[in-house]
């Protein structure tokens, strides 16, 4: 029996059986991959084509160079991850390894192929582990090779410490992604035929390739089983034998797509397939990362490089790119995995110990991109009840404060919504002068902004200019959420209305970064929820035009939808950026936005579902009913009842549970 055969075409659909993994993996649309990947994996086994994209794959490419087993979800530069690379061909076989597109198929955890005539390969994956399975149509000799230098960004070092097939075990170095850090893995992995050790020696050649000559018969079975460790390959052997031991790959496969199911079911939706289908698609990438290190001792590796473990019952996490995602993905974890999300916080309070980089360290246990706004990400979390070591994290917060750039008129802003964050964190814990110093440091950015932004330049729709990291003038005008009050003051409700709207009309606004996602929802914090709702609408629905990318406009507009259920899935040149986006069209199918992370409340605007209920893990459910037109003029929104007079939702209000009902005519 196939491993990913057809579901009965009566049978219910799972969240898990609606994901489609091929969403975003054509060219550089999304930047992701189709690889078996458990829920905060890090195990991403999947497939490396020619040509790749930043994740090792192309939809449409029809050259596989063969499988490996980590990978960056949609986080853009270089890439970073492939790594052990494993290709399967029979002997003498030259030319290409033509991928069969017909028979490709994915879902949550599984991916199968047909190549090169007719070897099927086919893999799933468990938070630390990997099958790899290939059945040979044919009898003959075939060249089994693992790569161990193999990696999108850029290999540092690799060394075998067994070649033994029964326990093959690697030690790798591999720059994160940008090349600004380097994270170390260790791998440990079993070769079986027809599910049966064979007992023999690799031989490692050049490069470290390490090779196998296999003698079989039509429809044998040939798989490596692998296990990850960011401490040592005995840590790699025990993430393997605990987590795939000698379980048939169709019964871990299944307890993937059940976990899967677990996380993606706390929401539940009405609405059509293709609806339903984008939805747990892009929540199934917003649930990728960050990834659990610990080895089934509890044992990880810190970004120094040290050895640590973890308490009992508590997890590690690794792998950033909170620049990205601390708007959206990280909010979303704290709405929908409360109880992860505690040991999430943790895992950044940890990130402060002896310094934070900003990037990335030579050290990383795992691939990585930045932290920049970890406090933010606390701050919130803490707000929401999120049990976090509030001391630390403040103590860190404050520390870091002195090492943030502050050059560029970007620089500024953030550094500012850092040191805000901290200010906040502070008075929460009634630390009064640090609250006023912390407040004064934030505030600092306010003339820069006067002169700056108030009154967009000559090169206000300049990308990068005056040294903005991506961007332009007028969609950094708007960063300083956290300060929307001071904002509006400044320049007046009506007049910064009309900016909004000129912002919008004269197309200036950037679907495909995050530097201003948030600016459709600031109509309705404003007093003007119909404006939200209408370009929320437009945003989810429709075709647009999206004239930039991250260097600079386009000399015409890409005109398509923003997000898709196709392989193309996002506009062009928008990475995913570790759930950021996916997590944005999730909030925004939902309804509900979190306007200035670290301020615990929502934005309420028209769902795109007529119902849709979240187990928000406390026992409670909310359930979010929309009567009327999806399209309709947003009328009112009331909780339980009672209405929201200014389309404002507080998360503790959220938390009883109960019903939203938004009402549109």
């Amino acid at each position: 029996m196939l491993l990913l055969a057809p579901a009965a075409a009566n049978a219910q659909d799972t969240p898990a059986d609606l994901v489609d993994p091929f969403v975003g993996t054509l060219a550089d649309f999304g930047q992701l991959s189709p690889a078996a990947v458990a829920p905060f994996g890090m195990m991403q086994l999947g497939p490396d084509t020619s040509p790749a994209n930043h994740a090792g794959y192309d939809h449409a490419a029809t050259t596989l160079l063969g499988f490996s087993h980590t990978r960056g979800v949609g986080v853009g530069c270089g890439g970073a991850g492939g790594d052990l690379m494993i290709s399967l061909r029979y002997a003498g076989q030259t030319g290409p390894a033509l991928i069969d597109k017909p028979s490709e198929t994915a879902r949550a955890g599984t991916y199968r192929v047909r190549y090169d005539r007719g070897i099927q390969a086919e893999m799933t994956a468990t938070r630390g582990a990997g099958v790899l399975r290939f059945t040979l149509p044919r009898a003959g000799t075939v060249d089994l090779r693992i790569d161990p230098r193999h990696s999108y960004s850029k290999p540092l070092a690799a060394s075998w410490d067994s070649l033994a097939s029964d326990d093959l075990r690697a030690d790798l170095v591999a720059g994160t992604v940008c090349d600004q850090g380097a994270y170390h893995l260790h791998t440990a992995s079993r070769i079986l035929v027809n599910g049966r050790p064979i007992h023999q020696t690799l031989t490692a050649g050049t490069n470290d390739l390490a090779t196998l000559h296999i003698t079989g018969k039509a429809g044998d079975a040939i798989e490596i089983r692998t296990g990850l460790s960011t401490v040592d390959g005995r840590g790699a052997a025990s993430v393997r034998d605990t987590e795939v031991d000698s379980k048939s790959l169709a019964a871990v496969a299944g307890e993937t797509r059940a976990a899967w199911n677990r996380i993606l079911g706390r929401v539940t939706l009405s609405g059509s397939r293709d609806q339903r289908a984008l939805f747990y698609t892009s929540l199934y990438r917003v649930m990728e990362t960050p990834v659990a290190i610990d080895d089934p001792d509890g044992r990880h590796r810190d970004n120094k490089g040290a050895v640590q473990t973890s308490l009992k019952g508590r997890t590690r996490y690794a792998n950033w790119s909170l620049w990205d995602n601390y708007r959206t993905q990280m909010p979303l974890l704290a709405l929908l995995q409360p109880e992860r999300s505690a040991d999430i916080a943790q895992s950044l309070v940890a990130l402060y110990a002896g310094g934070k980089a900003q990037w990335s360290t030579p050290h990383e246990p795992f691939l990585t991109v930045r932290t920049e706004h970890a406090g933010i990400a606390l701050l919130d979390m803490h707000r929401k009840g999120i049990a976090i070591d509030v001391d630390a994290a403040l103590a860190g917060m404050a520390a870091d404060s002195d090492t943030l750039k502050r050059g560029t008129p970007d620089e500024q802003i953030e550094a500012a919504y850092d040191d805000w964050a901290t200010a906040e964190l502070a008075r929460d814990l009634s630390r009064t002068d640090l609250a006023r110093t912390f407040t004064a440091k934030a505030q600092s950015y306010r003339p820069m902004w006067r002169s700056v932004f108030q009154t967009p330049g000559a090169d206000g729709d300049v990308v990068k200019a005056r040294g903005l990291y991506q961007g332009t003038l007028w969609q950094y005008r708007w960063a300083p959420i956290f300060d929307l009050p001071w904002m509006t003051a400044t320049v007046g409700r009506e007049r910064m209305l009309g900016e909004l709207d000129h912002f919008f009309d004269a197309g200036l606004f950037n679907m495909t970064n995050e530097p201003d996602i948030q600016v459709p929802w600031m109509f309705a914090a404003l007093g003007q929820p119909q404006a939200t709702a209408d370009l929320i609408h437009t945003i989810l629905t429709k075709p647009i035009a999206h004239p930039y990318t991250n260097s600079g406009k386009l000399p015409m507009p890409f005109v398509g939808r923003s997000f898709a259920l196709s392989p193309q899935g996002f506009a062009d040149g928008m990475d995913d950026d570790a759930g950021g986006m996916t997590a944005w069209y999730v909030f925004a199918t939902l309804g509900l936005y979190p306007l200035v992370p670290g301020e615990p409340w929502y934005i309420v605007t028209t769902p795109v579902f007529a119902r849709s209920s979240i187990e928000l893990g406390n026992g409670h459910t909310l359930t979010i009913q929309r009567s009327g037109p999806e399209n309709g003029r947003i009328a009112r929104a009331r909780l339980n009842g009672r209405p929201l007079t200014n389309f404002r939702l507080q998360h503790a209000d959220l938390l009883i549970g109960g019903t939203l009902e938004v009402t549109t005519r």
